[in-house]
Parts: C-alpha cells; structure tokens; sequence
C-alpha cells in the first residue's frame, strides 16, 4: 500500500520596503495622536504667557502713566517753588496758580508753602494745616529735603489717612525761604491714573517696602493669584509697588479643539505654503519701505539746517549728522569716538564745557542752554542747544541727542533791532525838546539877562572908580558877581539837561535814587509846566530803596508821562491845573518789592475807546503827534523790569503808574527823606 504524499507548507518574512509601508502609517497615526495631545497643551500653555506677557506690559504701561503724571506735578510744583523763590509773580497770582492745580487734578488734596517756621503761606484750601501737623514721617522727610535742597515724597505712614505728601525746599541763593508742600491721595492715584479697562480685569494694589498694602482698586473683584506682576515706583525718597493680580484664571481646554486639529493637520500645508509665500512678499516689501526708509531719513538729515550730535553716557560723540560737521568745518570722521575736550570747544568757555561734561557724566544735562563754538577755520559763532536723553527700544538710557541751532542771523537781528529801538528812542527825545524849545529859550534868557545887567553894573562901577581907585566899593560889586555866576550856572545846568537828555549812547543801567531821578528831569517838566500855567507837586515817600536803572530812558518815560499830563490840563480852570508826581514802595515786606511812580492830572481824562489803543504805536488823539510816545514809554518800562498802566483819576483826569524793581530790600538811601514841593 503506497504511503500518502506529505503536504508542504512555507513562510515567506515580509521584505524591508513591505515592513515601511506598515511603519509609515502607523508613525503617522502616532504623530496625529501625538499632535492630537500636544496640541491643546501648548495651545494654553502660551495662552498663559501670553496673558502673562500682556499684565506685565500692561502693568508697565500704567506704571509709566502714574510716573508721568506725577512727574508733570513735580515739574509745576518745582517752577511754582522757583518763583517763589526769586520773587516772580504776586502772592494772589501764585495762590490762583496753585488752587487751578489742585482743582484741575483730582489726585492732589491740597498744595501749601510753609514760611521757614513751618507755617502756612498761602494753601490751595482753607485749611490752616501747619508743617509739624503733618505725619512723623513726613516731617522727618521735609527736614531731609531742606537739608539735602531736593524735593522728595514722603513714605505713608501706616494707621493715618493714606496721603503721599511731596515736599519742595525752597532756596533763595543759599538761604531757606520755606516749603512747598503737595500732598496726593493714594486712592485718587488708583482710580484717576489706572484705566477703567485695566481695573476691570485687574486688582491693583500699592504697598511699602514690608509688603503692608497702602490701597488697593479691585472694580472687577479680587485677583485669582494666576497672573500676577510687580513694578517698583521709582519716586525720589519713597518706596512703593504696583502690584497686579488678574481677575482670570487658567485657560481651560475647549473639546472643539480637537475636532478643529484634525481639519488644521489636513489644511495645515496649503496654509503654510500660502502664508509662507505672503511672509515672502511681506519681507520682500518692507525691505523695499525699509531702504526707502533709510534713504528718506538719510536725506533728510542732510538737507536739515539743524545740527544733530548723539554722546553716550561718557560724553564720546557717536554720532553727527552733515550739517553739524558744517557749522564747526570738522569732518564727521574726526569726531565720531572723539572725548572731551572737543575740538570745537572755544578755550574762553572750557569752564563751562567742563561743567557741563561734570552734568553729563552724572547724568543730568540742561535742557536748553546758550554757548559759542569755534569754526575749524579759528572763527567762533553763538549756538542754541536743546539736549535730551536717548532712549533704545527697551527703555534704557543710552547716550544724549542734542540739536545744535547757529543763532548768528538772530543774534544780529536781536543788535539790530536794538539800535533802531535807540535811534527811535533818540528821535521821541529829539521830537520832545523841540516841542518845549520856545519855552527853553525863554528860560535861558532869564539867566542871560540877569547875567548882562549884573556884569553892566560891575563894569560901570569899574569906569566910575577908574581916576579914584578908592571909589570902588567892593562890598557891591562883589554881590553882583556873585549874582552873575549863580544865573551862569543855572543857565548851565539847564543845557546840560537837555544835552544829556537828547545825546544818544547805549542803554546802561546803574545804581539810582527815585528821588535824584525825579530832581534831575523836574527843571525840564517845570518849563512846560510854567508855559500852560500849570503848578507842580511832588510827593516821595521816604526810604525808598535805590533801583537798578537808564537814568535817561526812565527821564524820558517822566517827560513823555508829564507833558501828556500837561496838555490834557489846558481846557480846565487855572486853580485845578495841578499836576502831581508821587514815589511810593508796593509789596513791602515780601520778595518782590518794586518802586511805584505815578503821574496824576485833573485833566479831561482818556475815553474808553482811546485807552483800548492808547500804547499801540503809531497811534495818537494829537493832529501833530506820532503816535510812539506811550509806546517807547512801556518798552523803557519793561527794559527796567517794570510795568506801565493808566487808570481814571477819582477826582476827574487821568493817573500813569509805573513800576521798577527794587535792587535790594531794605537798603536805606542816603539823604533820601520825604520830600513835598510845589512851584
């Protein structure tokens, strides 16, 4: 019997391209899982940090606001403090200045100067607050910002009502004149400075050095403790944190998130090769606005007539711009890198560069400043010069930019118009003697013809004792010289007068009494007066302090006042025909004392539709008149520092006052006594 035939059975191992085609798709489905997962996570992890980010620069942003706001205070405060101290402005225009700053920024409570006792001058409320009312703490930092002479805020005290007092010592010179105190309402900061916006997503909280919250603002509830960010105030003698804790909380993983991934993988490659191929043309197109850029800013910096200088924080030059290196004839190579000293610093003026590079190098610098710079060629020439600081893209300071202005064509202007002011000037004083010329003549022939009979006299007295020399008596001829020569110098002293008065020279101003002013100008406003029968009155208070003044100028500016005063005098009655001169001194006591000189008529007085254009210039009520008189009248005036205004007279006619400022309080004058005179 045949065996059976045994089956044969074979196993073939798949080969390595078949095992890929497995491999693949598995990696795939792996990967699509992978990303599957993946994918929401990182999605919230940098939804987190983006809130995150966003707080943080948010939280920069309002820290800067609150900075900047209170940097404007300190800059007002700091003006408001250096008038006071130099004595610029009334006390009632300070108080107004101070009251519209605190009712126009509701986060200041109040602002007060204290005197050197620490009692209050003048305050934006009623409140009678004295300094040593105040908090411990910011009486302690008061007395340090009197000692060290800078402003500084003091740090809230816990348990008092939370105010941020800002102090500013006051100097005149070296000498403590007070305290100018501004004090903040930290709630108001909170809810004046930060956004609306902001709060409603954020708690917002102050606190001191120890963590111990001042205040806080939560419009939209507490914070979560999530988000959170801290930002130091940095304010000159205070210590506080902005803190930040978002209202948010985690992002939460959204189910449709994963049905979108599966459409994204699969859109996911025309997506990318269209947004890389408008990435291209975008980089492609602001490259082309980029070199646009570039050249537009390279051409307009050499077009500009003003010239740019950047310095580092060690004052080395990185950087000019074409006109700079025209104005000094030095090219930019041999000044960019280059340290102090500069080439074109001229050798009379190294003190002050010198003192300037100090400021640079401790990191202040004047804003706006005048100096001279010397030419390669040796020729100096005024500049202007506004410096401030250069900042990079993150905030740091980096350097100084300054703008550098050649104000040569100014300069000349400026002497220009300044001797044409003097020849104008000379030409009114001319204009004035020849209109009291007759009057002149009539006085000088007085003198003139005294002088001629006393001398007749002597000389017959002379011939009479010529065969008897024992005729001639001395004890009357010696009289009638003595008569002759005292109408010479009158006649003298009234051509000098008016020589002095009408010669032109440069504006020079110089120590001087009110009353040897008034003396010195009273015999030309008497040959006016005399001709229209007008009498003459002065009244000088006593202890006047000498003024820094142009004798001439402010001799013109009485002439100019009494001859108007004068001629509105001619139409009344001869009794009332009085013209008045009075010196008096305003604001005794306090800072900016000024000497007041006034010249009162009873004239027919100044409608108000003549006092609307009474200093414009060319403008006269006179058929005659050129109109420039009241005009170069105030312009002197305001040359001395002073003021020139015109009210009606009470008892019918028109008063002039104007004002000069004292050269120093208290300084008695020599032989200065109350003086009443009439002619």
């Amino acid at each position: 019997m045949p065996m059976p035939s045994r089956q044969k059975f074979s196993f073939t191992l798949p080969t390595r391209r078949q095992g890929w085609r497995w491999v693949l798709p598995v990696l795939l489905v792996l990967l699509f899982l992978s990303t599957l997962l993946w994918l929401p996570w990182q999605t919230q992890r940098m939804e987190s940090s983006e809130r995150q980010e966003q707080l943080i620069a948010d939280t920069l942003w309002v820290e800067q606001t609150i900075r900047f706001q209170l940097g404007r205070h300190e800059d007002n405060l700091r003006v408001i403090a250096n008038e006071i101290a130099s004595g610029y402005g009334t006390e009632k225009r300070l108080r107004d200045r101070i009251v519209t700053m605190a009712r126009a920024n509701g986060e200041l409570v109040r602002i007060v100067q204290f005197n050197v006792q620490g009692e209050p001058v003048m305050s934006s409320d009623d409140m009678d607050t004295r300094l040593r009312d105040l908090a411990p703490g910011s009486i302690a930092t008061a007395e340090r910002a009197r000692k060290s002479k800078t402003p500084l805020y003091a740090q809230p005290d816990p348990g008092t009502p939370m105010t941020l007092d800002y102090h500013v010592p006051i100097y005149s010179g070296d000498t403590y004149a007070g305290m100018l105190t501004a004090s903040y309402s930290i709630s108001a900061i909170l809810n004046e400075m930060v956004p609306w916006w902001f709060a409603q997503d954020n708690e917002v909280l102050l606190t001191d050095p120890d963590d111990n919250i001042i205040d806080r603002r939560a419009a939209g509830g507490p914070g979560r403790g999530v988000y959170t960010h801290r930002r130091a105030l940095d304010l000159p003698g205070v210590t506080l944190t902005l803190r930040t804790n978002s209202v948010k909380g985690e992002p939460k993983l959204l189910p449709s998130l994963l049905v979108g991934s599966v459409i994204a993988l699969s859109l996911g490659l025309l997506w990318s090769l269209g947004a890389l191929w408008r990435d291209i043309n975008r980089r492609l197109a602001a490259e082309g606005a980029l070199r646009q850029q570039v050249a537009f800013r390279t051409a307009m910096e050499n077009s500009l007539m003003t010239g740019l200088r950047a310095r580092d924080l060690t004052g080395r030059i990185t950087y000019v711009n074409p006109s700079f290196c025209r104005m000094v004839g030095i090219p930019a190579e041999e000044l960019i890198g280059k340290a102090p000293p500069m080439p074109y610093w001229a050798p009379e003026a190294m003190n002050e560069y010198n003192q300037r590079f100090t400021q640079v190098l401790a990191g202040t610098v004047t804003p706006q400043f005048e100096t001279i710079f010397l030419r390669a060629n040796g020729e100096r020439f005024p500049v202007l010069i506004f410096e401030s600081p250069l900042v990079d893209d993150s905030g740091k300071q980096t350097g100084w930019m300054g703008s550098i202005l050649d104000i040569s064509d100014r300069k000349q202007a400026e002497d220009l118009n300044r001797r044409q002011q003097e020849k104008l000037q000379a030409s009114a004083r001319l204009a004035t003697m020849g209109e009291i010329a007759s009057t002149l003549a009539h006085e000088l022939n007085q003198p003139l013809a005294a002088i001629s009979s006393y001398t007749t006299g002597a000389l017959n007295m002379i011939e009479q004792s010529a065969n008897d020399p024992g005729r001639l008596n001395l004890d009357l001829l010696k009289p009638a010289l003595e008569k002759a020569g005292t109408q010479a110098q009158r006649a003298g002293q009234i051509i000098r007068s008016v020589h002095t008065f009408v010669k032109r020279r440069e504006p020079s101003r110089e120590p001087t009494t009110v009353a040897m002013l008034i003396d010195n100008v009273m015999p030309l406003i008497e040959l006016q007066a005399r001709q229209f029968f007008v009498s003459t009155r002065t009244e000088i208070d006593e202890g006047l302090p000498p003024v820094l003044a142009d004798r001439v100028l402010l001799e013109q500016v009485l002439l100019n006042l009494t001859r108007n005063a004068i001629e509105a005098m001619q139409g009344i009655a001869p009794e009332r025909r009085i013209l008045r001169i009075a010196a008096r001194r305003t604001a005794a006591g306090s800072a900016d004392q000024t000497v007041e000189i006034s010249v009162i008529d009873n004239g027919h007085g100044i409608p108000p539709e003549v006092a609307e254009r009474l200093f414009s210039p060319f403008f006269s009520t006179k058929a005659e008149g050129m109109g420039m008189g009241l005009n170069i009248c105030r312009t002197a005036v305001e040359f001395h520092g002073g003021k020139l205004i015109h009210s009606n007279n009470p008892g019918g006619g028109t008063i002039f006052r104007f004002t000069l400022p004292v050269l120093a309080q208290g300084v008695p004058v020599d032989g200065d006594s109350a003086i009443i005179r009439e002619t």
